[in-house]
C-alpha cells in the first residue's frame, strides 16, 4: 500500500479566538482568500491540505480545503514564524465569507498584513 503524498501531513487544525490573531493570518490578496497557518511540519508549495478551523466561540469547527501557496520554514530570518499560507479552494467561499465577516471594517483599515 502505497502513501498519498498530499495526505501525508493530515489535518491541520487551527483555532483563532482572538480578531487581531485572525486579522494577522488572513491572506485578502488571495483569490478566494486565505490564512497563514504556524506549523512545523513540512509542506511544499502546491501541496493540497485540509483544515479545521474554529473561529472565535463559534460551536463548529469550519472545514477547508486548500492548497499550500508559500512556506516559511523553521528557523527563517527575522524570528518569523514557521509555517505555511494555505489558500481557500472555491468550494470554500463561505468559510472566506465567514472570516470576513468577523473582520468587517478592519480590512478597510490601513494596518499591513504580512509580507514577504
Amino acid at each position: 500500500m502505497s502513501d498519498d503524498q498530499n495526505s501525508r501531513q493530515g489535518i491541520l487544525s487551527l483555532t483563532i479566538k482572538d480578531k487581531a490573531v485572525l486579522y494577522s493570518a488572513y491572506m485578502p490578496f488571495v483569490k478566494n482568500g486565505g490564512l497563514f497557518v504556524p506549523t512545523n511540519k513540512s509542506y511544499e508549495l502546491g501541496d493540497e491540505v485540509f483544515m479545521l478551523l474554529t473561529l472565535m466561540d463559534e460551536p463548529e469547527k469550519i472545514p477547508i480545503a486548500g492548497r499550500v501557496i508559500w512556506v516559511t520554514p523553521r528557523g527563517a530570518q527575522g524570528n518569523r514564524t514557521a509555517g505555511i499560507g494555505v489558500q481557500f479552494s472555491e468550494q470554500d467561499a463561505a468559510a472566506n465569507a465567514k472570516v470576513e465577516e468577523y473582520l468587517a471594517g478592519l480590512l478597510t483599515s490601513e494596518k499591513p498584513t504580512h509580507t514577504m
